[in-house]
């Protein structure tokens, strides 16, 4: 206990001093109350890119469900009052955002600092599909922590765990979105990763926390310690579950893969069959990593594609299966990376999965 108690303590201070080092790029980089994540001089005026290219079955999903089908040209607003969502229609898109009232779905990669290739159209599916599922009653929102716990820290009324589900009784991801520990943007960053896990049968959820290093780590560790929890109650399998995250969310995944819950402030549960990580740079290698793929494109302002092959190959080094591919000329931030190069990376990341399942 002692030692553990000793990471838990160290990894605190390490948090800290990362927490510190946002605070001063924020300070000087001017940008409107955003942090980046190790975003260099310039990076965080990057325009946001949009990309009309969607498949077919994309498209077949924002044609069909509810009467009412959101469009394009909804407003968030409209999306986050919808009565259907309840309370927590507001945890659809950034909670710690300012959102324009007039600001339409079509448009939402405006609010998105630091990613690119947000697909309007995916983002309208989405909306839909989260509506309809609601709709026909199922529960799509789960709360992580206990009514007590809330009115102890309000902060932990902006958390939770959005459930797209797949096939019941199959495996199980969990899925983090990045925004720098500022702000969580999972429009683009989970809900699409999850959607297409939940697609192909896996059940994933797609995890709403607190920003900030520290405070996030803590509540993927308490999501993760919900699931297996409640796994039967959500007819979910949680053996060789794996984390999924890009760019903080990436982070997020990999240091509760190499540190465990029970730094985190759970007890120890097993540790995932992979971890999923896009376009973050991270460097320390514990030895304690599971099997780990990764991704990243070579215009990547703010995560370093060599030091993210540096990374896969310290930890293939120590043994461990792990893999990384890298995009040529993507930028920061791709998501699904439709109508680009990185087209289909998630189908290799499935496959890396299955591979390391038990």
């Amino acid at each position: 206990m002692d030692g553990q108690r000793k990471t838990g303590e160290s990894m605190k201070s390490v948090f800290l001093i990362l927490a510190v080092f946002l605070s001063a790029i924020f300070l000087l980089s001017g940008c409107g109350g955003q942090t980046a994540e190790r975003t260099p001089s310039g990076a965080s005026g990057q325009e946001t890119e949009s990309t009309g290219n969607v498949d077919e079955e994309m498209t077949d999903m924002e044609n069909t469900g509810s009467a009412q089908e959101y469009t394009p040209d909804t407003r968030v607003v409209d999306v986050i009052n919808d009565p259907v969502f309840g309370d927590h229609g507001r945890l659809i898109f950034p909670a710690d955002r300012s959102i324009d009232g007039n600001l339409e779905l079509k448009d939402v990669g405006r609010i998105l600092t630091w990613y690119n290739n947000v697909n309007p159209e995916r983002t309208v599916g989405i909306a839909n599909y989260l509506k309809d599922q609601a709709s026909a009653g199922e529960q799509i929102f789960y709360d992580i922590y206990t009514d007590e716990e809330k009115a102890e820290d309000p902060d932990k009324e902006d958390t939770g765990l959005f459930f797209f589900r797949g096939d019941p009784g199959q495996k199980t991801a969990v899925v983090n979105a990045g925004g720098g520990f500022v702000y969580v943007a999972a429009m683009h960053d989970s809900f699409p990763q999850a959607l297409e896990l939940s697609r192909r049968g896996y059940n994933a959820f797609a995890l709403i926390y607190r920003p900030g290093a520290d405070t996030a780590c803590e509540d993927l560790a308490r999501a993760i310690a919900f699931l297996h929890e409640h796994a039967e109650e959500l007819k979910i399998d949680m053996t060789d579950y794996s984390l999924w995250g890009g760019s903080a969310g990436a982070r997020m995944a990999a240091w509760l893969g190499s540190y465990g819950t029970e730094s985190f402030g759970e007890r120890e549960y097993p540790a995932p069959a992979a971890v999923i990580m896009q376009y973050t740079g991270l460097s320390d290698v514990t030895g304690n990593e599971p099997p780990t793929y990764a991704c990243v494109g070579t215009s990547d302002g703010i995560a370093s594609w060599q030091s993210m092959e540096r990374y896969v190959s310290r930890i293939r080094d120590n043994g461990t299966d792990a893999e990384i591919e890298v995009f040529d000329g993507l930028r920061h931030g791709f998501g699904l990376g439709e109508g680009t190069v990185a087209e289909g990376w998630i189908d290799h990341a499935v496959s890396f999965w299955e591979r390391n399942m038990k």
